[in-house]
């Protein structure tokens, strides 16, 4: 795509140009944000603002237009979203200095209609990303940072590797004095690896330790000579100098013609444990011809609307579940858009009597009955949510007839603002794939944490590659990175614990030939489920959908306590049998929260359903699959009320093929979420 560069004349803007293009992008021109004349630098939370006085060289050395405005807003708005959650507007912004980037993008766009993509130098500044990919969103761009959660020990080598020239021309960190400016990056290498090694710094600077002014690149038709400059002093002291250069006069002189490029270093697409876990697989090979000829028929559709589940809602403390949500069955025809409205009224309705509206939602679940809606109903969709939307997973299943779309919801209530927090990356990046409609990868509250739905993407392309088992090995790496990033960004570096486990799958052969895989086994003792389904977005083979604990304690019950409360966990994997049937149950509670994955054939014997109900203390909702070829629906309710759960909102899910972590074939699974019951 032809693209505009966010130009601040440093390092990393500069960098990622080289990625841009070795990605197949085209850049056509730059655009920059500077301060009020007769400023040097002002204090931005957002731009780079030092070496503003050089910019227009840097444009001329990269031989593209440049268009540059006055940086007129403050970071009014400094929370970790960007504008509303709600569908209506963008939320009071005026003021912001985002809304700078706003009009200037606009402004390139009067002049480049053409330009699709934004090249933005983001390493770690999760705010600078987010406030970005606002604006882009509203100007239909396409955010491209292919530096995103980068290491920076290895981007630094990448650059100075690359050819990249660039040099201190800020310096504000310890260890860092005015003798430092001027020097290229290649010359500060060691002292900056010295630095992060003796007091934590960012190698490439991402703490606001200094800041860098490029000279050259493979991206220039010319070199960048600094003539004359001048040294500020802001402060200096024996912790931390701060001090700057002025550019008072640079040039551009001719490069040599018929040198050899520098080597510019992509990194892989598998980290080292993935790829290695690739391979095992790969070597080993899955036998898949066990299948038989049930397995793989169409399912029959469900008999009789009266078998749907009605739609209900229910809260447990700050959670509220809303289930089975779906257009009456004798309502008039209406196409798919409308459909999804529908829903939506539905949804809305039942969260209002809560005092809830959609954007409080957390995770919702779509089921559609043709993956051939994917891009009409995510069109729909989207116009329910502004910023920071929910978490989801989007897969076909066979609906009853006359039903196209089926959605369930799980909605948190905040006390105050920023409970719930949310990762929401739009951008192409090599880190994980952007969403492929308006969802977040993640949404955090109350130490829960739902992670979307992941299939194997390349991120910096989008494209699908045909592999079982490399989609299988991207789809965990995605969901991985995601909680890592999510961690970092929500100022704690937890782990996380899984709490459950579902892999979609596009055919039960599919299925059946990567549930024991090395890929998936690292899953361990935790409830796993492993269904087959109609088709799964873009033509994937497989979709992992997880949901997490931080790990983190709960705060202590009263603010004079000293110790934290210890997180209570507790899991377990039972296999329960009689001379009919037999039933496995997996549960694994951290803290209050409990997952409960019940798989079964036939019907539920009633010596079952004490240790069964045992374990399920609160229930805040429920999802049944089931395999209609084998159970019928019928049988199926009546499982659920053996459970004393016909009052937890549920929602029927058709499939072909369900299977837990030891056994295969079961005739149905009752996933359910649940608190620890208060005395």
């Amino acid at each position: 795509m032809k693209y505009v560069a966010l130009l601040s004349g440093g390092k990393d803007s500069c960098f990622n140009l080289l990625h841009c293009s070795e990605n197949g992008h085209e850049l056509v021109a730059a655009a920059s944000l500077r301060p009020e004349q007769g400023k040097d630098e002002i204090d931005s939370y957002m731009y780079q603002t030092v070496g503003q006085d050089a910019i227009e060289v840097v444009a001329k050395a990269l031989d593209v237009p440049l268009y540059r405005r006055v940086i007129a807003g403050d970071a009014v708005h400094q929370g970790s979203e960007y504008g509303a959650r709600a569908a209506q507007g963008t939320g009071d912004l005026k003021g912001d200095e985002t809304e700078d980037l706003y009009e200037l993008l606009s402004t390139v766009l009067e002049h480049h209609p053409e330009v699709k993509g934004v090249s933005v130098g983001a390493i770690l500044s999760n705010y600078q990303r987010v406030r970005v990919e606002h604006v882009c969103r509203r100007l239909g761009l396409t955010s491209l940072a292919y530096l995103w959660q980068r290491d920076q020990a290895e981007l630094l080598s990448e650059m100075i590797e690359a050819g990249l020239t660039a040099v201190l021309i800020k310096v504000a960190g310890i260890g860092l004095t005015v003798k430092h400016l001027g020097k290229t990056l290649q010359e500060m290498q060691p002292t900056l690896t010295k630095l992060n090694t003796l007091y934590g710094s960012h190698v490439c600077g991402e703490g606001g330790e200094y800041e860098t002014l490029t000279i050259d690149s493979p991206m220039f038709k010319s070199r960048i000579v600094l003539k004359d400059v001048e040294t500020v002093i802001h402060s200096d002291n024996d912790f931390a100098t701060v001090a700057y250069l002025r550019v008072k006069e640079a040039e551009l002189e001719p490069k040599e013609v018929g040198s050899e490029a520098p080597i510019l270093s992509v990194p892989p697409l598998l980290e080292e444990k993935y790829s290695e876990l690739l391979e095992e697989d790969l070597e080993a090979g899955h036998d898949i011809s066990s299948l038989s000829l049930e397995e793989k028929s169409d399912l029959p559709r469900a008999a009789g609307q009266d078998l749907v589940f009605p739609t209900r809602s229910r809260k447990v403390q700050d959670w509220i579940s809303v289930a089975s949500v779906q257009r009456a069955a004798e309502s008039a025809d209406m196409s798919i858009e409308e459909e999804v409205t529908e829903c939506f009224k539905i949804l809305a309705n039942e969260l209002r009597k809560h005092d809830l509206e959609v954007y409080n939602c957390a995770n919702i679940n779509i089921f559609l009955s043709s993956i051939n809606d994917f891009a009409r109903v995510n069109a729909v969709y989207g116009s329910f949510f502004g910023t920071s939307p929910p978490a989801r997973a989007c897969v076909a299943v066979t609906l009853p007839e006359g039903i196209r779309v089926r959605l369930d919801a799980i909605a948190f209530a905040e006390h105050k603002h920023g409970e719930r927090q949310a990762h929401h990356v739009q951008g192409l990046s090599y880190w994980a794939p952007a969403n492929i409609g308006p969802y977040s990868q993640a949404i955090l509250a109350q130490e829960q944490v739902f992670v979307s739905g992941q299939i194997g993407l390349i991120p910096s392309s989008l494209a699908l590659l045909d592999s079982l088992q490399l989609q299988t090995a991207l789809s965990c790496q995605h969901a991985s990175r995601i909680l890592e990033a999510l961690a970092s960004n929500s100022g704690s570096n937890w782990s996380g614990i899984p709490r459950l486990n579902i892999y979609w799958f596009d055919s039960p052969g599919n299925l059946r030939s990567m549930k024991n895989s090395s890929l998936v086994k690292d899953d361990g003792d935790v409830p796993t489920l492993f269904v087959s389904v109609a088709a799964l977005p873009k033509g994937a083979k497989i979709e992992k959908q997880t949901l997490v604990h931080t790990g983190r304690a709960p705060p202590p019950n009263d603010e004079d306590d000293e110790e934290d409360e210890v997180l209570v966990q507790k899991t377990s994997s039972d296999l329960l049998t009689s001379s009919d049937t037999s039933v496995r149950i997996q549960s694994r509670t951290l803290g209050p929260y409990i997952a409960t994955l019940i798989c079964g054939a036939g019907e539920l014997p009633a010596e079952f359903t004490p240790r069964l109900k045992a374990s399920l203390g609160d229930p805040l909702s429920a999802r049944l699959f089931h395999n209609p070829a084998r159970i019928s629906l019928a049988t199926c309710h009546s499982n659920v009320a053996a459970l004393d759960m016909q009052d937890v909102p549920t929602t029927d899910i058709p499939c072909s093929f369900i299977s837990s972590s030891k056994e295969d074939g079961w005739h149905y699974a009752i996933c359910i979420l649940s608190q620890s019951c208060i005395s």
